[in-house]
């Protein structure tokens, strides 16, 4: 009886607490619905990489397979090359793109001119709001073989214009550094906004025992960027498989296939451009990419926390 009258307690208290900050539920509202709707909801159709799918039965009517199609992903000869190609763009596109806001934040955080650093942070982060689609086709403009400014130059010279995005060895090196330019202003912004909760009189002391601009740097500004670098590295870890399809796909040929394919392009090619139109394979894969990707993220957030003290969990 004591239970029961406990809990009815409980419940009472959590309505009242509803009822008390119902605006805020409101505004929870739609994220949450968006969540369960496009996030959650699809988890249902996840069992297709375990069955072999026809629209025809549906999915509760298409014969049960087990661990079929991710046999068959392992054992197919585009396995290596598509699990090479996604890590090797992923920890290349972290290893680069992840500095990089965080230096451009620290160094326009030292400059004093506030004209110079907004024109600066203007001109770093209007980049990001450019389309994939427009980052592409200036990639081919300004590296086309014959009338680019690198072919330009090149023939100035008197060299031969190279091909760069035919280039299979520049393929990965165009992919991430223009993405780092693309994304470092916009990156930077968060990086900004904790520098500039970091309490004055720190410098202002350190000033005063003598440290230098480059020491206060290191002892105050980094210290007080690494809590969130660590979990936005975290968080960057954790999807460290999703390949920016669309960037990927346009910058995609006949000539760098060989280290342009990836996961998610391959997973598009088989399950919505083959003829047989195999959805059971290309889910297997995509549901093989989030496994791993959550196993990374566990990994790397239990190793952030054991080293710095610092996490998303």
């Amino acid at each position: 009886m004591g239970d029961r009258s406990h809990v009815e307690e409980q419940t009472l208290r959590l309505w009242l607490r509803i009822r008390r900050n119902w605006q805020l539920y409101v505004l929870l509202f739609l994220p949450v619905l968006w969540l369960i709707v496009f996030r959650y909801a699809p988890m249902y159709g996840a069992q297709i990489a375990f069955r072999q799918y026809s629209p025809a039965f549906g999915i509760e009517g298409s014969p049960w397979v087990g661990f079929a199609n991710f046999i068959r992903f392992f054992n197919s000869p585009k396995f290596e090359p598509v699990i090479i190609n996604t890590l090797v763009l992923s920890f290349y596109s972290l290893i680069a793109g992840f500095p990089i806001p965080i230096i451009l934040a620290l160094s326009l955080n030292q400059v004093k001119t506030r004209m110079f650093r907004n024109s600066v942070q203007m001109i770093t982060y209007a980049p990001h709001f450019i389309s994939t689609v427009v980052i592409v086709g200036m990639l081919f403009q300004f590296l086309h073989p014959r009338v680019g400014f690198t072919a330009v130059i090149a023939q100035s010279l008197g060299m031969q214009p190279p091909n760069w995005m035919g280039d299979p060895g520049a393929f990965r090196h165009i992919f991430v550094w223009s993405g780092v330019w693309q994304e470092m202003g916009f990156g930077a912004i968060i990086y900004l906004a904790v520098l500039s909760t970091v309490d004055p009189a720190l410098h202002e002391a350190a000033v005063v025992d003598g440290a230098n601009r480059l020491q206060r740097i290191r002892y105050i500004d980094i210290p007080g960027l690494l809590p969130t670098a660590m979990v936005l590295l975290v968080l960057s870890t954790g999807r460290v498989l999703e390949v920016a399809f669309e960037k990927v796909y346009l910058m995609q040929s006949p000539l760098n296939l060989g280290v342009a394919e990836v996961i998610n392009t391959y997973v598009y090619k088989v399950g919505l451009l083959s003829p047989i139109l195999d959805f059971s394979y290309s889910t297997a894969i995509g549901l093989l990419k989030g496994i791993v990707g959550l196993l990374l993220l566990i990994t790397v957030n239990h190793a952030a926390r054991r080293l710095t003290e610092n996490s998303v969990w």
